[in-house]
């Protein structure tokens, strides 16, 4: 357990610096689940994530000749921007390894806080192997992401600020990837109230905790997929296994169907912005991951917020489809005036929003006088849609539905 005065010191060093986000009540996700939900904004932190109390808690502690040297992490992107900004706001200089495929946006405003970016590895783990070789030749002082009491005492300090403003919780729930989150967290909240209970959620893509604390040993993964970036570690580091088989109470994992209904939920219904890892403990109280008695106080941290859009918008499409929002058909009309006109009208007459279309006479699997419509219609459920559906074989046209689920 991280010794409570140690995060207490890490609060006093991070004023000024780290913005106290803020904890409120969320009434929606509260209705749904039938408990008391609360939120943790930390996608609202000033880089966007959590890390930035581990990173600069860390390096403010470092000796005057270590900060002249320089430092080095390695990382997806969260904790990149946490020591680049830490190391900006010291005026040292900071290199960050990270994994080849890690988003643009991440790249970017990494590199924006002033850091040296190198790409190197397919994954977290490959980029820190170079971290830690790099380190050791230019004599740099490496910025552990998870692994180092410092930065777990620096994300310890979330937890004395939830319990600040809600001391009877009941439950806390919190995303793991390497684990210096929810050690931090834990050894603060079993320090203060230890009857709150402490609940883990991994990507079902990145299982290697959940693995590990089934099994009370390291297990690590072959390899990660998840939508959850921020948490998509492949291998368990022993030392923040032993934190959380000490202070967590159960480890449960949620899939990426799961983690994105979370993003949107929170984007739509909550008008925040939340990454994957940030939105994995939504995404277990959502779909009722954990045992949880009816009225509960639960709280749950939203990480990070430094989603790509390219991913968010795919999060978006599919949540729109699935819930019966959108549609997609290809129809194949008789290429003549008045066609395309009688096709527009019978969808209007259905209340049937057109938001894209895309005519195509030149295609070799067509024969001549035809032309196919791609049309992407907005609707309003399986009601609606089967409505269209009946509607137009009625009236005999040839189509073909898309993005059906």
């Amino acid at each position: 357990m991280i010794d409570l005065k140690e995060i207490e010191e890490a609060q006093k060093r991070i004023q000024g610096v780290v913005v106290k986000t803020p904890f409120t009540h969320a009434p929606l996700l509260s209705e749904r689940v039938d408990a008391e939900i609360y939120l943790k904004k930390e996608n609202l932190q000033l880089t966007g994530a959590f890390k930035l109390r581990g990173a600069y808690n860390k390096i403010a502690s470092l000796s005057e000749s270590e900060k002249q040297k320089g430092v080095i992490a390695a990382s997806a992107g969260n904790h990149a921007q946490g020591v680049a900004y830490s190391a900006k706001i010291f005026n040292i200089p900071s290199i960050i390894v990270m994994p080849e495929a890690t988003p643009l946006l991440k790249v970017q405003n990494t590199k924006s806080l002033g850091a040296t970016v190198i790409l190197h590895g397919e994954n977290y783990d490959e980029a820190y192997a170079y971290a830690i070789k790099k380190a050791e030749i230019d004599g740099l002082t490496f910025i552990h992401p998870f692994a180092d009491e410092k930065v777990m005492a620096g994300q310890g300090t979330i937890a004395l600020e939830m319990l600040e403003a809600c001391r009877e919780l009941d439950y806390i729930v919190v995303s793991i990837g390497g684990g210096g989150l929810i050690s931090g967290i834990a050894s603060a909240v079993k320090s203060i109230n230890p009857k709150i209970k402490v609940i883990g959620v991994v990507a079902a893509g990145a299982p290697a905790m959940y693995h590990s604390f089934k099994a009370h040993e390291a297990i690590d993964s072959v390899s990660v997929r998840t939508i959850a970036d921020g948490i998509a570690v492949r291998d368990v580091t022993p030392k923040n296994l032993a934190y959380i088989l000490e202070l967590v109470d159960d480890v449960i994992e949620v899939d990426d169907e799961e983690i994105a209904s979370a993003i949107l939920f929170l984007l739509e219904r909550q008008k925040l912005v939340v990454e994957g890892g940030g939105a994995a403990g939504v995404a277990a109280i959502m779909h009722k991951k954990f045992a949880f008695e009816k009225g509960s106080k639960i709280a749950t941290v939203l990480s990070g917020g430094n989603i790509d859009v390219q991913m968010l918008s795919l999060i978006i499409e599919k949540g729109l489809i699935k819930a019966k929002r959108k549609m997609k058909f290809i129809i194949t009309l008789t290429d003549k005036p008045g066609s395309l006109m009688r096709l527009t009208d019978l969808l209007n007459e259905i209340n049937a929003n057109i938001i894209q279309i895309d005519y195509d006479r030149t295609s070799t699997s067509l024969s001549y006088g035809d032309a196919n419509v791609t049309l992407a219609l907005e609707t309003r459920g399986e009601e609606h849609q089967q409505m269209i559906r009946e509607r137009l074989d009625k009236e005999g046209y040839n189509y073909k539905e898309e993005l059906r689920v």
